[in-house]
Formats: C-alpha cells, sequence, structure tokens
C-alpha cells in the first residue's frame, strides 16, 4: 500500500501551466529523488504534497495516521529558544513521559499513594524504554555532529544562526521526528561532503519514505531508487538511481523518437494516397483511410511531435596561450586571516600542468580563503604560493562577488570583452539568457542566473588555470552536465573547490583535503582516495584491536581523558557491554516489578524499586561517561 497517491495534478499561476495531468505515488520506504530544470516545478509539487499549496486540480491522498514533515530551501526557525531545544521538540511525547515517570517515582516515597503510583510505573516505564527514552539525548547529539554542528554550538540561540545553519537545524529535527514520509528540498546545498556522506548512510535506515528535490547526482545515485523527472508540464517515473535514471531516460527518448518518425512516415503515405485516389474509383477507400487517421486523432493516438529537447547552456573554455609546465607552487604556506592562529599548514606542492586537483572539506576549514591566497587576493600567513611561467588566471568566485550588482547581464559581458551590442546578445543567447533578459540588473538575478553569467565571463577569458570555487551550486542537473563536459575537455589546469561528487569523480586527477590545522595531498582520483581513506580506516582498527597501537602512530602519544587511543577505544567497548547488560536488567526488573505488583509483596515490590533505582542510576553514569569518551 502507497504511503501517499497523487492523482491527475494540474498547477496554473494565472495563465502559466506550470504542470499537468500528474498522477504520482509515494511507496512505503521509497526514496525518491526529483529532477529537472529550473522553473519546471519540482518545489511546487513537493509543496503541494506536502499540504501548503493546493492544486488547480486533482487531488493527493495520504494512508491514515501518516506523518509528513517537510524541509524547505529556506526554513524560518524562530524563537529565542537554543538549538539544543529546537531539537528537543522531536521528543515533546517522551520528555512528557519522562516527566510523569518522575512524579510517579516521587508519588512513590509518600505510603498513601504508593501502590496505584507503582501500579502506574511499570506499564509506564516499560513503554517509556520501548520508545528510546533513554537515549534520545545521546540521538540528538549523533544527528546534530552529524549535519556539521560542533558540541560547542549545541546551545546556540536560534537567533544568531545562519540561513544554512537554520536549514541544517530543521533538517536534524526533522530526522529526529523519524515522520512517515520525508519531504526535502535540496537537503544537501548547506551540507559539506562529510555531512552529505553522514545523510546518505543515515537515510539507508531511516523507517519512513523519503522524497527529495536534488541537484547533487552522487547524492541521488546513493540515495534514491525512483527518480521523478519533471519537464514540459509532466512527470515521468523511472526505477532506480540517477545512473540508471540517465540510461532509462535515454532509451525511452530514443524509442519515443523511433515511434514518432515511423508513425510520421505511416501517416504521410496515408495521407499521399488519400489525395490521390480521391475522386477516383478507390475514393470509397480513401475515405475509408481517411476516416481512419480522423479516428486515430480524436482518440489521442496519433504523436504530435517526438521528444521534446529542453534549451541547454552553450559553454566553452578555450586557452589564449600555453602556461609553463609548473603551474602553482607552495612552499612552508599557512593560510587564513588570523597569525596567530592560521586556517591550515599546506604542504609544499606543485600543480602541473593539465592536472585538476579537487580542494575537499568541511565547511569553514579554508578552502575558498586558499584560493583567495592563489590569486593574491590575501596575503599568505607563512611561506608563498607562486603561479608559473605564462600562466593566465580564470577565477570563478561561489558567491559570485565578482559581479557588479548594478550592472546589467550586457553590461557585465562587455567589461570583459569589447564587441558590438549584437554580438554579446547572440553570446549571451548560449547561456540562456535571450530578449529582454540581457538588460536585467544582476542584483535581480536568482543564484543559478548568476552562475550562468559568471561562467559565460569566465569562458571570455581565455585562462589557462581555472580557479573555481563551488561552480555547480544552484545550477540545475542539464548544466552541471554541461559544465562537466566542458572541464572534462579542458586544455589547461583546474584547481576546483566543490562539494560536487559527481564532478570530483569525473574531473580530479589528484585530492588536495583540508581539515581543521592542515592540508593532505592525495595523488589520484576521487573513488581512489575515497577507497584509501576507508582502507585506512580499516587498517586503524585491525592495528589497535590487535596490539593496541594505533595506525596513525602520530596520535598514539596524545592522551584524551588520560587514556591512549587504545585505552580510549577499549574503555568504550567495555562500557557499550555494560550499557547492554544494564537496558536488560532493567527490561528484567520492569518485568518482575509487574508480577510480583500483581501479588500485593509490598515489601518485595520496595527492595525490587530500590534495585531498579540503583540499575537506572548505573546505566545514567555508564551512558554519560560513554557520551564523553565516544566524542
Amino acid at each position: 500500500m502507497s504511503l501517499m497517491v497523487a492523482s491527475k495534478l494540474s498547477k496554473f499561476f494565472g495563465a502559466e501551466e506550470i504542470f499537468s495531468d500528474v498522477t504520482v505515488e509515494i511507496p512505503k520506504k521509497a526514496r525518491i529523488a526529483i529532477v529537472g530544470p529550473n522553473g519546471a516545478g519540482k518545489t511546487t509539487l513537493i509543496n503541494i504534497l506536502a499540504g501548503l499549496e493546493l492544486p488547480t486540480e486533482g487531488e493527493v491522498t495520504k494512508a491514515k495516521n501518516a506523518k509528513v514533515a517537510y524541509l524547505p530551501q529556506r526554513p524560518e526557525l524562530v524563537g529565542d529558544h537554543t538549538l539544543w531545544e529546537e531539537q528537543l521538540r522531536a521528543f515533546d511525547q517522551l520528555r512528557e513521559m519522562e516527566a510523569q515517570l518522575a512524579k510517579l517515582e516521587t508519588e512513590m516515597t509518600d505510603p498513601k499513594h504508593y501502590d496505584r503510583a507503582l501500579a502506574e510505573y511499570g506499564p509506564l516505564q516499560a513503554e517509556f524504554d520501548h520508545l528510546g527514552g533513554y537515549n534520545y539525548e545521546t540521538k540528538i547529539r549523533m544527528v546534530l555532529n552529524g549535519v556539521g554542528f560542533d558540541e560547542d554550538e549545541h546551545h546556540m540561540s536560534l537567533a544568531l544562526l545562519s540561513g544554512g545553519q537554520k536549514t541544517r537545524a530543521l533538517l536534524a529535527r526533522l530526522l529526529l521526528e523519524e515522520p512517515d514520509i520525508l519531504i526535502l528540498d535540496e537537503p544537501t546545498n548547506h551540507l559539506d561532503i562529510h555531512a552529505v556522506e553522514w545523510l546518505e548512510d543515515y537515510l539507508k535506515d531511516f523507517s519512513g519514505a523519503v522524497v527529495s528535490v536534488s541537484h547533487d547526482r552522487y547524492f541521488i545515485d546513493n540515495f534514491a531508487n525512483i527518480v521523478w523527472e519533471m519537464e514540459f508540464h509532466r512527470v515521468e517515473t523511472y526505477r532506480g538511481n540517477y545512473t540508471h535514471y540517465l540510461q532509462q531516460r535515454d532509451e525511452r527518448r530514443e524509442r519515443l523518437l523511433k515511434e514518432f518518425e515511423s508513425q510520421q512516415e505511416f501517416i504521410q503515405k496515408e495521407m499521399d494516397y488519400i489525395r490521390k485516389h480521391m475522386g477516383s474509383r478507390w475514393t470509397a477507400q480513401a475515405k475509408g483511410r481517411l476516416k481512419k487517421l480522423q479516428t486515430m486523432k480524436k482518440r489521442g493516438l496519433i504523436i504530435e511531435r517526438g521528444p521534446q529537447h529542453r534549451k541547454k547552456m552553450h559553454l566553452k573554455m578555450e586557452t589564449a596561450q600555453r602556461s609553463g609546465n609548473k603551474v602553482l607552487m607552495t612552499k612552508a604556506l599557512a593560510v587564513g586571516y588570523e597569525p596567530e592562529s592560521p586556517l591550515f599548514y599546506a604542504p609544499d606542492m606543485t600543480l602541473w600542468r593539465g592536472e585538476t586537483a579537487a580542494i575537499i572539506g568541511g565547511n569553514g576549514t579554508g578552502k575558498s580563503t586558499f584560493l583567495k591566497t592563489v590569486i593574491g587576493e590575501l596575503a599568505p600567513l607563512m611561506g608563498e604560493a607562486v603561479q608559473g611561467a605564462s600562466v593566465k588566471v580564470g577565477y570563478f568566485a561561489q558567491a559570485h562577488e565578482l559581479l557588479n550588482g548594478s550592472n546589467s547581464i550586457l553590461d557585465e559581458i562587455i567589461e570583459v570583452k569589447d564587441m558590438p551590442i549584437s554580438e554579446a546578445r547572440n553570446y549571451l543567447g548560449k547561456f540562456l539568457f535571450s530578449g529582454d533578459d540581457v538588460f536585467r540588473r544582476i542584483d535581480t538575478l536568482s543564484g543559478g542566473e548568476r552562475g550562468r553569467v559568471a561562467l559565460a565571463k569566465l569562458s571570455l577569458g581565455g585562462s589557462n588555470l581555472l580557479l573555481l570555487d563551488e561552480p555547480t551550486n544552484h545550477l540545475d542537473i542539464d548544466s552541471q552536465e554541461i559544465l562537466q563536459a566542458v572541464l572534462n575537455g579542458f586544455d589547461g589546469t583546474i584547481l576546483l573547490v566543490s562539494h560536487d561528487r559527481y564532478l570530483i569523480d569525473a574531473l580530479a586527477t589528484q585530492i588536495w583535503a583540508v581539515s581543521p590545522g592542515e592540508m593532505s595531498v592525495f595523488e589520484g582520483t576521487y573513488e581512489e582516495y575515497v577507497a584509501a581513506r576507508n582502507q585506512q580506516r580499516l587498517n586503524e582498527e585491525a592495528a589497535a584491536n590487535a596490539n593496541g597501537k594505533s595506525a596513525k602512530q602520530t596520535n598514539f602519544s596524545e592522551k584524551k581523558h588520560g587514556l591512549t587511543p587504545y585505552q580510549l577505544k577499549q574503555r568504550v567497548m567495555e562500557l557499550e557491554a555494560e550499557i547492554e547488560q544494564l537496558e536488560i536488567k532493567l527490561q528484567d526488573l520492569t518485568n518482575t516489578i509487574a508480577e510480583v505488583s500483581s501479588s500485593g509483596d509490598a515489601d518485595k515490590v520496595a527492595k525490587l524499586g530500590e534495585a531498579y533505582s540503583q540499575a537506572e542510576s548505573d546505566l545514567e553514569a555508564a551512558m554519560s561517561e560513554w557520551e564523553l569518551l565516544a566524542e
């Protein structure tokens, strides 16, 4: 049975058709990705599914008692409470039960209320335990850390959070609520690579269905088992992830084209026959064929046109001259803003002509700062970053701050290259700006439109070293694929900051991984980097289990909480075993208390109550120590 069914949905804004005759369903445990160009109506569709908008026609039905949660692109979290308190809202029921248990514990100290309170306490405590009442705070910490919040940010006021942080805060709360249907609008926009990987793993075990609008191709590949493609006012359903969708889409379009061409050939032959024989002795046959064609058209059996193709950006990146073999060299480089606390130190390294280095790492680690240091916008705190011979740099800024907000799109292009207005307009047409669009001011454009203007300017520069800071942000999938193909054929050198793993996987010849305080260089593709990283983790675990030595020897002598890494790992394992035994003991005591309560043996119940309180205290202490050490 499906959790939700949308039947024959249509949506119009005035006379403008957004989509029509859309019928889709959300099965249990479904993982659905919605793809399509900007403006196709993806957000409108999920707003209707979430009950925030009404369709012009059609209806949405959902299973009885099915709970729907929705993450918009720009959530409005308001209030003077903290991030932690926002997450606690996901557990209102548990906290009410917790308060009731505490009240019953107090009442049990009064002989007059003891029997009644004890009779209520046992079943309530069992249900509280079953629903995860003893570990919900641990779960909150795990989810907040997973979406990228540090421990010292957990008690920040919501009023102090940025827009991206508010999106992550709401995402965390919705995951904790565990709805039957979780609807997400671009959930990876404000997550770094580590957080997106964590989200992918979390969603694998998520109990409900998930529907997500996304332009993140790697995320769709790892997350989706159904793809809804929105284009030309319709929705087409494909089974499988993004890779399967691409293959099926191409096969479908090829099949539809053949069917269209075959039918057009048939219709042409029929019309030739009708024209030739109408009014002759074969008039009856000609009229019969004409009637057949008319019936086919009336029944909608005539394919009016072949598969439609969306307008796509036409992009070229050509170098004006060849650079030297050594394109970029660093020596004793420290990057940051405060001399006493650099963001990170870079190893001495050389970027060679023709290579693509992808810079990856968490938000705020200094990736964009590194690019600004390379182009000389920021001075190094220590050391140097030197460009090679004949290097001409083209820089794509993440926030598009190189665009002048008061300029028109046309002004921006002519400032890069002096050309007749007609030529500039033709050029902008390749980037999907036509008609009066070219006169729009930069500060009125969407993020995707700004990105296309920035790419249009970049492609005019003839640069042989491209510094690209999140170039696929706000681009739809078609534009991402075009950019990827163009960069793949670029004969210069690329330094790429991106969280787009699909792009990184396609282009990178080496990975520069930034973590707090340091940058490390991996010679190889992203796929090879991930495999090596996973193997290193396995090696470290195996080494620690075998002889108590961490494979990362540099950290061996660094004690945390007075323990070496090996001792820390062993203590965590001991605590996990202890916690498991205490949880079993509490469950056994709960069952025993319920049995003894029915027999009326008050003394035995009291002793069991004391044992339960002690076990509960021991469990709380063990959980507290485990939470501290597991960090």
